[in-house]
């Protein structure tokens, strides 16, 4: 039997969300009975500097938690886009916002391009849910974990601000429709 691991990277810019997108992600990783550990580190800005968070996801045990070389990586800006963009072992999903340039991302992964923060702003009304919106876009494109693990997670974050959660769970599922639209 093959061992089910997800390493993930994601990362952007401080106050796009990544943070708590990842926080929410080892959540419904959890919720879907994997065992889950999340890492995140921060720019010297709190808003506006660079931000990575680590996840991964195994049905065994994880006793090295820290993500040698992600099998997903999510990229919301330029700088995470110079970063990151090569941090992606051979086969691996690369999921970056469209507004991103595209060149010299690696040969041998999955390249999908998507207009997570356009959508989000257009589409849902509120630019600062991208994050959600790309958590259902990945989820959608990779099966890491369930859709209903991810919502459950998501209502588990904003179940004090009703408003906030419904318009977390409106980009998520446009997220899964646009991941599912990409396959």
């Amino acid at each position: 039997m093959t061992a089910y691991k997800w390493q993930v990277r994601m990362s952007g810019t401080g106050g796009q969300g990544i943070i708590s997108g990842a926080i929410m992600l080892a959540q419904a990783a959890l919720n879907d009975g994997f065992n889950a550990v999340q890492s995140q580190v921060y720019g010297p800005e709190s808003r506006g500097g660079s931000t990575k968070s680590e996840i991964i996801i195994d049905d065994e045990d994880i006793f090295y938690l820290k993500v040698v070389c992600p099998n997903v990586v999510l990229l919301m800006s330029p700088e995470a886009y110079k970063k990151y963009g090569q941090d992606v072992l051979p086969g691996g999903m690369v999921l970056l916002d469209s507004s991103i340039a595209k060149e010299a991302l690696p040969a041998d992964a999955l390249i999908y391009a998507l207009p997570m923060i356009e959508a989000a702003r257009t589409q849902v009304g509120n630019e600062l849910v991208a994050n959600t919106l790309a958590l259902g876009a990945l989820i959608a494109l990779s099966d890491m974990i369930s859709i209903k693990s991810m919502e459950e997670a998501i209502t588990e974050r904003f179940a004090a601000k009703p408003k906030v959660l419904d318009v977390n769970l409106r980009a998520f599922r446009l997220g899964v429709e646009m991941g599912m639209a990409a396959k």
